[in-house]
């Protein structure tokens, strides 16, 4: 893994630049002050979430921003439909794609059950020469752990080939040489941020330690936190519980450490019969009694598209994504400049996406088994 090439690119994506930016004019005080994420673009400037999601909805996967066109006798020229079906794989899409960048939970997987034909699709692009890679916001595993999953459902997977949010997170306070700073990290989460932690020698504490503790609240009580924690990452706990909360809301509220958020996901996989409240439910806990917003390292963050365009040399719009939420994965690729097609075997379905108007792929699909040709 080339650290350094990461680290330029995690301190470039996550911030918004300064106005007359260049690499040369960033102070070491601003590489330690954190901005809002802006997936690429300034955020206030273009309206908020909304002129976001409508600059990305414009914009083709070369970039360039899509206007009304008509004839010169004035009619209207035929548009493609909105929401285009992938029918012809090929010619839509593989001619013209060199890597495949796919969310887990809902396209390769739902739950503990590997989707329909994965295996035979993955060989399929690999055989013409595709490069694929897993992306996922569950952050309850490290890459090694995600290594072990794919094998269980009988996929080959390389951890060089998986970005996890987890490894997002440790990638992120890496970038900032956290570790110079003799601080520690508070974790709300669960094995795999830790394990990503201790992969580049960054202390923690908290995570699964913490999940059967509960604060003693009689008269005269408060909880003591330890005074060198600098950062707080929320990701995934099944665990979570009122304690963390309040040890998260001291650390950020009265030691000034920095929130990050894995992911902020209202929904996820954690089986295959239903949909269960996702990590959108402990970042909005530490959101709520601490008023911060958090440092979001997760899709639909620009980081780990960078890296890899940046790592192997290959454009933006030779790139996918492959995912099944609208507001995180199609919105991951639309506004860092990639081609997105949504799959329907997840979380999101054909009425809602039509329903809505805020987050528009280039095609959809039922499940990337769409993406071999018939034969």
């Amino acid at each position: 893994m080339d650290r350094v090439g990461f680290a330029a690119t995690v301190r470039l994506a996550l911030r918004a630049p300064p106005r007359n930016f260049s690499e040369s004019s960033i102070s070491s005080a601003t590489r330690d002050r954190p901005h809002p994420v802006s997936v690429g673009v300034n955020w206030r400037r273009c309206g908020g979430r909304n002129g976001v999601l409508r600059l990305a909805n414009s914009m083709s996967s070369t970039g360039k921003v899509h206007h009304d066109t008509s004839a010169s006798d004035g009619t209207a020229v035929a548009q493609q439909p909105r929401f285009q079906r992938l029918t012809d794989p090929q010619s839509q899409v593989l001619n013209t794609t060199q890597v495949f960048i796919f969310d887990c939970d809902g396209v390769i997987w739902r739950g503990d059950r590997l989707i329909d034909r994965v295996p035979q699709v993955l060989d399929y692009l690999r055989a013409q020469g595709k490069r694929c890679f897993f992306v996922t916001n569950n952050s309850t595993k490290s890459r090694a752990g995600y290594v072990k999953k794919f094998t269980s459902l009988g996929l080959n997977a390389e951890a060089s080939e998986i970005f996890s949010s987890s490894f997002a997170a440790a990638a992120y306070l890496d970038s900032k040489n956290f570790q110079a700073t003799g601080k520690k990290v508070y974790v709300i989460g669960e094995a795999g941020i830790g394990e990503e932690l201790d992969l580049l020698g960054i202390p923690h504490i908290g995570g699964p330690a913490d999940k059967d503790k509960s604060p003693r609240m009689g008269p005269g009580d408060k909880m003591e936190v330890d005074p060198d924690v600098g950062a707080v990452v929320v990701g995934f706990d099944r665990y979570f519980n009122y304690y963390k909360a309040q040890y998260a809301n001291l650390c950020i509220r009265e030691l000034g450490a920095e929130f990050i958020a894995t992911n902020t996901d209202a929904v996820t996989h954690l089986t295959d019969a239903q949909e269960w409240a996702g990590n959108g439910t402990m970042v909005g806990a530490i959101r709520g009694c601490t008023q911060r917003e958090p440092t979001v390292v997760g899709k639909p963050s620009p980081l780990m598209i960078d890296y890899m365009a940046h790592k192997y040399g290959i454009p933006k719009q030779e790139i996918c994504i492959v995912g099944d939420r609208l507001d995180t994965d199609v919105l991951f690729g639309k506004s860092n400049g990639t081609r997105a097609i949504l799959c329907l075997s997840g979380v999101t379905t054909e009425q809602h996406m039509r329903g809505q108007s805020q987050v528009v792929p280039d095609y959809f699909c039922d499940s990337i088994a769409d993406f071999m040709t018939p034969e």
